[in-house]
């Protein structure tokens, strides 16, 4: 079923929303190919790189059509911090009228790559191959409600072998201000832009690669924010009803003792080991939604706790936090832990709820990778890298609008009947001419 909507008006809404972007563009020329290269991105093709793109958008001067999209993406200068934020006024609130974000969204992206000279390359761990692998890799935000969500960062991140290596870095055109910083590290910077830009607060959700470094979740903190976070199973804990012994006793001579203390009586435990020992009256079962109208069903308890992380060279005592774990019935072990600040009232439910939220950047990514093309680009370099995923995301953020403005359940089928043309050779940043490219239809399926 398409959205009974005149393919006129969907036209104008498209034009509209490119229109309100171009704040972020630095020049109005660049409007009509960034239209364009948009467009070429939301048309069916099996490739969404630069070439394919414009032989679809301009078939009868695909050279010219060419030149102008690889001059928008590869060497002109717009923001893509603007952009982004202009795709976020623009999507936002649409999203918001199925009700307020409940999460912030940290997670991170492989781009399987042959060679090193693609800008960030190294082995390193690939989600997408789900082993260690010549990649690229990328961290984002997300903002998410139950209805759907939207990446508002994305940024490579930059191993340390590419970082140290100025040859490379000139080539692949690194901004000299771009140096070594971990992935959690990269997080918080957009998560403390993201404050900074006005966004309303909500739960931050993330994996174990993030979650189980206690300076993340400090930090978190630290910014006022509550937390949802994955943890390895190895993480030490206080289990409830237990903690650190206080400072020894002052003897009376130097200065008095300020540090928490562990003797074999008093250690904490794994999550694993923490999990083991729970009674089975711990456990419940619950059923939740994650990404697919089929209910899913999992074993799950959750206890208040402490994080221990050399706590003994602390003089306070960490505050208690909720760790949550799923054990799936039939498992011969725990699957997934989590820590949490939710208020100590949060019912297990609520805390499954949120934990499982997560579900939906998988979702992003998908649909980025496989129907918009944000795994296709052809270049090494940083600008066009980032330009290429900005525009992914701006026009994947066009489609979660209109999903959101009518029915979320049904495809949303975007017709190009004027699909613009980009600029003519030698004259990359001039305004597209009209086009007499047939209508084409784009049709993307929501998964929910």
């Amino acid at each position: 079923m398409n959205l009974p909507i005149p393919s006129e008006t969907r036209e104008a809404r498209f034009a509209a929303y490119v229109d309100a972007l171009a704040e972020g563009l630095g020049h109005a020329d660049r409007i009509a190919p960034m239209q364009a290269y948009c467009t070429g991105l939301l048309l069916p093709g099996e490739r969404k790189s630069i070439e394919p793109m414009a032989a679809r958008l301009a078939p009868h001067r695909a050279r010219a059509a060419h030149q102008s999209l690889h001059h928008l993406v590869a060497q002109a200068e717009w923001s893509d911090e603007i952009l982004l934020a202009s795709v976020r006024k623009q999507v936002l609130p649409v999203i918001e009228r199925h009700g307020a974000i409940r999460a912030w969204i940290v997670d991170d992206t492989g781009f399987p790559k042959k060679g090193s000279h693609s800008v960030g390359v190294a082995r390193q761990y690939c989600g997408q191959l789900g082993k260690q692998d010549n990649c690229q890799v990328a961290v984002s935000l997300s903002l998410a409600n139950d209805h759907a969500s939207l990446p508002i960062a994305f940024q490579i991140y930059l191993p340390k072998e590419w970082a140290q290596d100025s040859r490379r870095r000139a080539k692949a055109g690194v901004p000299e201000t771009v140096a070594f910083h971990s992935k959690p590290t990269i997080a918080l910077a957009q998560i403390r832009a993201a404050l900074l830009a006005g966004v309303s607060p909500a739960v931050v959700l993330a994996d174990a690669g993030y979650g189980s470094e206690t300076a993340f979740r400090t930090a978190l903190t630290n910014m006022g924010l509550t937390y949802i976070v994955g943890i390895a199973s190895s993480t030490s804990l206080w289990a409830p009803g237990t903690g650190p012994l206080p400072p020894q006793p002052w003897s009376g001579h130097g200065r008095p003792p300020t540090l928490l203390r562990r003797d074999p009586q008093h250690k904490p435990v794994s999550a694993l080991k923490l999990a083991k020992d729970l009674p089975h009256r711990a456990w419940h079962v619950i059923t939740w939604r994650e990404g697919s109208k089929v209910p899913l069903t999992s074993r799950f308890a959750a206890v208040r706790v402490r994080p221990a992380h050399r706590d003994y060279w602390r003089a306070t005592l960490r505050p208690e936090e909720w760790c949550l774990i799923e054990w799936p019935v039939g498992e011969k072990r725990p699957t997934k832990y989590w820590l949490s600040t939710l208020p100590a009232n949060t019912v297990l439910r609520d805390l499954v709820d949120l934990a499982k939220l997560r579900w939906r950047i998988e979702r992003d990514y998908q649909e980025l990778k496989q129907e918009i093309g944000l795994g296709h680009f052809e270049g090494r370099g940083w600008r066009g890298f980032h330009h290429h995923a900005t525009l992914c995301i701006a026009a994947y953020g066009f489609l979660v609008s209109e999903r959101s403005r009518f029915f979320p359940s049904a495809p949303v089928r975007l017709a190009i009947r004027n699909a613009p043309r980009p600029s003519k050779a030698g004259n990359p940043g001039g305004r597209a001419h009209p086009s007499r490219t047939p209508r084409r239809p784009v049709d993307r399926h929501h998964p929910g």
